[in-house]
């Protein structure tokens, strides 16, 4: 079925055209309710004043639809008005339920697919759903493989640690990762749509992005307490990577307290800098959504 903007929208063709604004409402309710109890002030007062750390802020913000930017645009062609979507895309993941990004992308993809191939801001494809379910199995590969990588190295940290986190739970952890991806690669002929040219390049971007991610969260982090060794803040990044994978470990996030104050001390300020990181990508979450919403309803995003 093809649609020009001049023909009349069909039922199935208004409801994909409220899918973003509804999404981006839901992602400022949500982050604005996480607000209830945050100490705005002592954010505030920890954010530096450098510019540099803004821009490496920004670089780790935009990491992930960069990156998304990047591949979509050799798979499909995807025009610039695409960036806001996959930042719509990143920011429901982060914020909403797990994969409820790659429901809105693959939303906008449809309307997009439907144009007419000299429209502005058409797509090359008639059937986006491959290439965004092969994206995403990608992703959790690397980020699985990744993680493998860094628990042969992380293991003895991590067991000294006497917060709940067992052998036994690290290893049947990494064990469910560990068949989850092998049982992929061995079905990939069938998992995947895209040719074998594409996934390496698809699969090379993802190693970058959770590669440089974590970088530029060390150099952030080192930014704001630039006593503290930066090989530290590298160690902490991998691990924090490593402990937020773990699809059996409770607690993640009282684990990972537990193994930055082992790493870095009590005495380091640790505890503050955390808060202000997770309070200031609320406050970002919300900012953007914002501007997404005034966006939709201000129609700067071309209907399909």
């Amino acid at each position: 079925m093809s649609a020009t903007t001049a023909e009349p929208r069909t039922l199935g063709q208004s409801i994909l055209r409220w899918v973003g604004p509804l999404v981006s409402l839901a992602i400022v309710g949500v982050a604005l309710n996480t607000f209830r109890g945050t100490d705005f002030h002592r954010i505030w007062a920890l954010v530096p004043s450098s510019p540099l750390f803004w821009l490496v802020f920004v670089a780790a913000y935009l990491a992930q639809p960069t990156v998304d930017f990047i591949i979509f645009r050799r798979l499909w062609g995807i025009p610039p008005a695409g960036f806001p979507a996959l930042v719509r895309k990143f920011i429901s993941n982060e914020v909403l339920l797990g994969y409820s990004g790659e429901i809105y992308f693959y939303t906008w993809a449809r309307r997009r697919a439907t144009l007419d191939g000299d429209s502005a801001g058409a797509i090359r494809t008639g059937a986006p759903f491959g290439a965004i379910k092969d994206v995403a199995i990608l992703s959790a590969l690397i980020g699985n493989a990744v993680t493998l990588v860094m628990f042969s190295f992380a293991y003895s940290t991590l067991e000294k640690l006497n917060m709940g986190l067992s052998g036994k739970t690290l290893f049947t952890s990494i064990a469910v990762l560990l068949v989850s991806s092998l049982v992929v690669m061995l079905l990939r002929g069938r998992v995947f749509s895209l040719p074998r040219r594409d996934l390496i390049f698809v699969g090379t971007m993802q190693l970058i992005r959770v590669l440089g991610s974590a970088t530029l969260l060390a150099v952030m982090w080192s930014l704001v307490l630039p006593t503290v060794p930066f090989i530290y803040w590298m160690m902490l990044t991998t691990l924090r990577l490593l402990i937020s994978r773990l699809p059996l470990v409770p607690n993640k996030d009282v684990v990972f307290a537990g193994v930055a104050v082992l790493i870095v001390g009590t005495a380091s300020g640790i505890a503050p800098l955390m808060a202000m990181m997770a309070g200031l990508l609320i406050i970002v979450h919300v900012a953007v959504g914002g501007v997404l919403v005034a966006s939709d309803l201000l129609g700067l995003e071309k209907p399909a």
